[in-house]
């Protein structure tokens, strides 16, 4: 998405569920593909999970798994980037809290690097960052099998806590070649903020 002829100094990295927008979008996103009777399924199916990890025995990537394992796994990978489209399209702007797209536009105006760093999906927020302007994404990808199919996993690790730290550090290189601006909301949020120059810590009301 980046243009690579420019020189960028300043970066600002913005959290997507409950900085950008005002509450988490998975859950609507997989209620938009699948309704409210499946999506209730889902949430039943994946309750032994949440118990396990509560209690110290899975991961918080084996519990976000095993959803999508239920809500898409074995279904085709364009589908689901079909109805990621429509959704970036039709359901994220009613969920957006406008005074954090003021301070995404006020960093585009001082021509800073914008990238949006999320542990939600590749199918939804790569539209909807593309027609907002990032310069960048770095997110949890769904993977897919050799049949184009969803396998219910991510393709690699969730995109969360230091994880966004990790995956900052592989696009722009060494910190000393740029400032960072960070915005979150969560716990899952912390070691970027730790990370950055001037971090905000709060959602955007």
């Amino acid at each position: 998405m980046i243009d690579r002829t420019r020189n960028f100094s300043t970066v600002a990295a913005f959290d997507f569920d409950g900085t950008l927008t005002q509450k988490d979008t998975l859950l609507p996103f997989i209620h938009f593909c699948k309704g409210s009777l499946h999506t209730g399924l889902y949430l039943a199916e994946v309750l032994p999970y949440v118990a396990g990890f509560a209690l110290g025995i899975k991961t918080r990537q084996q519990v976000k798994e095993s959803l999508l394992t239920n809500a898409f796994g074995g279904e085709p990978y364009a589908k689901i980037l079909e109805q990621g489209n429509e959704f970036a399209k039709h359901q994220i702007h009613s969920r957006l809290t406008p005074k954090a797209l003021a301070k995404l536009y006020w960093h585009q105006q001082e021509g800073h690097r914008c990238v949006l760093i999320s542990a939600n999906l590749n199918v939804f927020l790569l539209p909807w960052a593309k027609k907002m302007g990032f310069d960048d994404l770095l997110c949890s990808q769904l993977d897919v099998d050799k049949a184009g199919r969803v396998t219910g996993k991510l393709l690699g690790h969730n995109c969360w806590g230091n994880e966004k730290v990790v995956r900052l550090k592989q696009l722009l290189g060494p910190k000393e070649k740029y400032t960072l601006y960070a915005y979150g909301d969560s716990r899952g949020d912390r070691e970027l903020l730790e990370f950055a120059d001037y971090p905000f810590y709060h959602r955007f009301e």
